[in-house]
């Protein structure tokens, strides 16, 4: 029997991590396309981008900004591209669609409801700061909702899925966002298969322990039976037991530097490509095939990286 294909998704930049905490985090559109192609290049077939301004490092939403990397991506690699409709908590949602409405992309990302996403403890752990920014942005999640309402939803379905023809990683940091999901589901907005990220360990969602995990599982298999496809994200230092735990459980991975800066005891991950090969030696250590973007297409019925706009 052929051994079970697991789909490495790599989240490169993101807009939690400031450049103060590492070196190493890619924020000029030059070392964002170098470590994405690398990234794809050491096995993720998915690659989760988000912008960076080049001058400072500070969550960007400016197409003009994606565009700089995103056809470089797109020639050098043929990973499938997602881009992220979430930026930052600090951007309006029109912002936040800017980018992923002009690209068109094959995948956006989709977080599925309202909530408080507390970065505000990171301010603690360091004394001198690159940015005057980045304290005050990681400050500000103290008293800032993520706003993801229902009818935010609604727009990004319409926009981006029937518009463009993208589909969705599905964002679920707890389970009421499962049961959110279901309810877009019943109502014919989504369709399967739906590819859910259970997103853990982010102060405001769910926790990290094991048993979260399972518990998420085990309520994504009543509410979507065989019609989804889950991957596992651990935030922090979380990250490789948890996505280990996901690949044994019959799921995805997501690793990047977005959701955690280290290799776990090694200290901070050097690049990307560094955490998509570890998780690779263990996918592959578990007797299990890492899927080619190709595969990962077919699994996810994505429309193909031709009919993109970029």
């Amino acid at each position: 029997m052929a051994a079970r294909k697991v789909i490495i998704s790599c989240a490169v930049t993101g807009s939690i991590h400031t450049p103060t905490m590492s070196p190493l985090l890619p924020v000029t559109p030059d070392e964002i396309a170098t470590q994405a192609i690398a990234a794809a290049e050491a096995g993720a077939a998915i690659l989760h981008l988000h912008a960076r301004d080049p001058k400072d490092g500070r969550p960007s939403p400016d197409p003009d900004v994606f565009m700089q990397f995103l056809p470089r991506i797109r020639q050098a690699t043929d990973a499938v591209v997602n881009i992220t409709t979430g930026g930052s908590s600090a951007m309006s949602l029109d912002e936040r669609l800017a980018a992923p409405l002009r690209a068109e992309p094959e995948m956006c990302s989709l977080n599925m409801g309202s909530m408080n996403f507390g970065l505000f403890p990171l301010v603690d752990r360091y004394a001198d700061w690159k940015h005057d920014w980045e304290p005050r942005l990681l400050e500000n999640t103290r008293d800032t909702i993520f706003k993801n309402t229902f009818k935010d939803i609604e727009g990004i379905l319409e926009r981006l899925g029937k518009g463009c023809g993208a589909r969705f990683e599905f964002e679920c940091y707890d389970v009421g966002h499962l049961h959110t999901l279901a309810h877009f589901r019943d109502r014919g907005l989504v369709e399967g298969p739906l590819f859910v990220q259970f997103v853990l360990g982010v102060l405001g969602g769910i926790g990290p322990e094991p048993e979260s995990l399972m518990h998420m599982k085990a309520i994504a298999d009543r509410l979507f039976g065989d019609d989804y496809r889950f991957s596992v994200l651990g935030a922090g230092r979380h990250q490789m037991p948890l996505v280990t735990m996901g690949a044994i459980l019959g799921g995805h991975v997501r690793v990047g530097l977005e959701d955690s800066l280290t290799l776990g005891r090694d200290g901070l991950a050097p690049s990307n490509a560094d955490q998509v090969r570890r998780i690779r030696t263990i996918i592959e250590a578990l007797a299990l095939d890492v899927a080619t973007p190709a595969e990962a297409r077919a699994m996810l019925h994505l429309k193909g990286g031709d009919r993109v706009a970029f």
